[in-house]
């Protein structure tokens, strides 16, 4: 005996993320610990952002949920898995940042409190723009027609203003409690040279682009180009059935009724009409797709009639089936609702279409207007914000093979590309902004070239670290036995690496150094 239907599957994704907050929550800060751990080679310092981010962590899911209740936006359970994930991404993004310059400046300045107050003055521009940029850019989900995505959203944006405001305040007075010994074994001392001054790894790999930055931005594109080729293959929807990386007992049940009855059996149609029952039974009985149609209560001036299908669930015929039902009874009342799970799916996919066509465009002309603000410059943001979309054409394309070919998955979730596009654009903008400040501030003493290469040099590494921590987070998603999750996390993973490995510490500072003094036209930075 087993028990099906909508209900069942919606009892078993609900008992999906029963403890699954705890589990993403201790897999997640494994993950940043073990990470800050690889990065500082301290037994000390990794715990001082640890900590910071995750009471930042526990605060943001707390004010989120408060605003979401207040508001009255709804929001689903996988809203706080992914708003915990991104705090801690992006608020130890931030802390990488701080952290980096920190320990340069206590190389020029003997005393930690000043040396802490010139870190802050030069990284607070970048994250107080960087946190903008992204609120901006998550807040647009509030013109999703999905109640679950603009829930989202707004947790978010919430998280991400808590991330921030740990990392401009609450890091910076614990970091100067304790002294400089809070670094070893690898303690900066007042004379070493800053790491913009050494020939640090990226700064080496600078020296080789500049060699033949022509021939790195070409091999580049081409091979994002070829990432990006399967995005002509891409098949967007998932069934019921395929919404779970292990069937649950709705599904296993649901499968063995499709082998003796009607696929859609367990699932039928629901059609309200203020009309004839009758008129709708006949009207869609003459449809091949409708294996049958009965006559259920009447309540008042509603009645309604089931309609079982003969497509498997989730199937492009079973989307074809409701949009032929729907066409059938639309002529037998002036009032004809069409309901039911395959309803609701072709409604939620034409949603997320609609969505993708407002939102993604508009989260780019955001980011655009955000690095034209900072930069006063008309150039450098076009080139930042095509890389940054480049990016995520080639993490899509690529991650669809990966879905298709190792995870067997028959499609893709209708929000995971609306989902992946933002937190990549909006999150990848973080990457721009540490290498473009960095350049621009260089520069004013070294020149556009000399400037760049310096920056890259300096912010390499942190970009690198902050990249590959980021991805690792956005990985953790794959904990919870849900594909769309799976899938929100393999794109944003497989983007972030290529942002940070390629695109940022490779292709940016190419097209910079070809470019020159145009890169940042109108605006001069050079000496």
């Amino acid at each position: 005996m087993q028990v099906t239907g909508p209900a069942a599957i919606q009892a078993d994704l609900g008992a999906v993320f029963e403890g699954a907050n705890t589990r993403l929550l201790l897999a997640t800060a494994g993950v940043v610990a073990f990470l800050l751990l690889v990065t500082y080679r301290s037994p000390f310092l990794w715990l001082i952002p640890l900590t910071v981010v995750g009471i930042a962590d526990q605060l943001a899911g707390v004010l989120a949920t408060r605003v979401l209740q207040a508001t009255g936006v709804a929001w689903d359970e996988s809203t706080v898995g992914i708003l915990s994930v991104l705090v801690f991404g992006a608020g130890t993004d931030y802390a990488l940042l701080l952290i980096s310059r920190y320990r340069d400046e206590l190389r020029r300045e003997e005393d930690r409190y000043a040396a802490m107050r010139t870190a802050l003055r030069h990284t607070a521009e970048a994250v107080l723009l960087s946190a903008t940029t992204v609120v901006l850019g998550v807040l647009t989900l509030l013109l999703s027609m999905l109640p679950g995505t603009r829930g989202l959203g707004l947790a978010s944006a919430v998280g991400i203003v808590v991330a921030a405001g740990y990392a401009l305040f609450v890091l910076p007075a614990v970091l100067v409690l304790f002294g400089r010994w809070v670094f070893w074994p690898v303690v900066p001392k007042v004379g070493q040279a800053a790491l913009v001054e050494t020939k640090s790894f990226w700064r080496r790999v600078g020296d080789v682009v500049a060699k033949r930055p022509s021939a790195f931005v070409a091999g580049t594109l081409v091979m994002l180009a070829l990432m990006a080729a399967g995005l002509g293959q891409i098949k967007m929807g998932l069934s019921a059935t395929d919404q779970f990386l292990s069937k649950p007992e709705a599904l296993v049940a649901s499968e063995r009724l499709a082998k003796s009855f009607p696929a859609g059996s367990s699932d039928p149609l629901l059609v309200i009409t203020a009309g004839d029952q009758n008129a709708v039974v006949t009207a869609v009985k003459t449809l091949p797709s409708v294996a049958n149609a009965t006559v259920g209560e009447r309540a008042g001036e509603y009645g309604k009639v089931a309609v079982i299908l003969k497509p498997t669930p989730g199937s492009d015929e079973a989307k074809q089936a409701v949009r032929d039902v729907r066409a059938a009874v639309s002529g037998t009342s002036s009032v004809a609702y069409v309901g039911g799970s395959e309803a609701r799916a072709l409604d939620i996919a034409d949603a997320s279409a609609r969505d993708r066509a407002i939102i993604m465009p508009l989260i780019a002309l955001l980011v655009l207007a955000a690095l034209a603000l900072l930069l006063r410059s008309v150039v450098a943001p076009i080139i930042l914000v095509l890389t940054v979309v480049a990016t995520y054409l080639a993490a899509l394309g690529a991650s669809w093979w990966i879905f298709t070919k190792i995870f067997g998955f028959s499609g893709l979730d209708t929000g995971a590309p609306l989902i992946g596009f933002l937190f990549l654009v909006a999150l990848g903008v973080d990457y721009n902004i540490f290498l473009v400040t960095r350049a621009r501030e260089e520069a004013a003493t070294h020149g556009p070239r000399e400037g760049m290469l310096r920056a890259l040099g300096a912010t390499g590494g942190v970009i690198t670290s902050a990249g590959i921590l980021l991805a690792a987070v956005f990985a953790v998603l794959g904990v919870l036995p849900l594909v769309v999750l799976a899938q929100i996390g393999v794109i944003i993973c497989l983007g972030v690496l290529l942002d940070t490995l390629v695109v940022r510490t490779v292709l940016v500072p190419a097209i910079a150094l070809i470019l020159g003094d145009r890169f940042w036209w109108p605006r001069k930075v050079g000496p």
